[in-house]
């Protein structure tokens, strides 16, 4: 099983920032890797074309996938609102890991984040399902948007994102 790669194309109050691709681990967490595959071509309809990064803290990650919301408390999956943990084998090794963020156990969307460090502390509550193959030069410049709190100084969008 080949796993699929997508790519998102970021921008800053629509100026082009770059291009981020990441291979998706669906040979570890296939339904998982499904959600994001399809959020980003927009197969069902909807998914992360135009939706923002709302929250980054640099050192830590940054966070987006709320298209519905677009604030950090929206979003939702290609199955259902939310759904479960699928499992914890994939650890936050280090930069560039593409995890789900989640409200607690189980209550998975469309929301995720991308580290900028090692963040064990993670494990076991947010499931790993991704890493960036190419952009993470995009994803250190991202850092520069952002602040302790997580507000971003602007508004960094994905202008575009499909599967290659």
């Amino acid at each position: 099983m080949v796993n699929p790669t997508v790519f998102l194309d970021i921008a800053d109050n629509g100026e082009p920032l770059g291009y981020i691709s990441f291979e998706l681990f669906a040979d570890k967490v296939p339904k998982r890797a499904e959600n994001f595959r399809a959020l980003s071509t927009r197969e069902k309809g909807f998914g992360y074309k135009g939706s923002c990064f709302h929250r980054i803290i640099p050192g830590f990650m940054c966070q987006g996938g709320d298209f519905t919301r677009h604030n950090g408390t929206g979003g939702k999956s290609i199955y259902e609102e939310k759904f479960d943990d699928e499992n914890f084998i994939l650890k936050h090794t280090g930069p560039g890991i593409l995890s789900m963020a989640n409200a607690g156990p189980n209550t998975n969307g469309s929301q995720f984040f991308i580290c900028t460090t090692k963040t064990e502390w993670l494990d076991g509550k947010q499931v790993v399902f991704g890493k960036v193959k190419e952009g993470m030069n995009v994803v250190q410049a991202l850092e520069g948007f952002g602040s302790k709190n997580g507000k971003t100084s602007k508004k960094i969008t994905i202008a575009d994102c499909g599967q290659l």
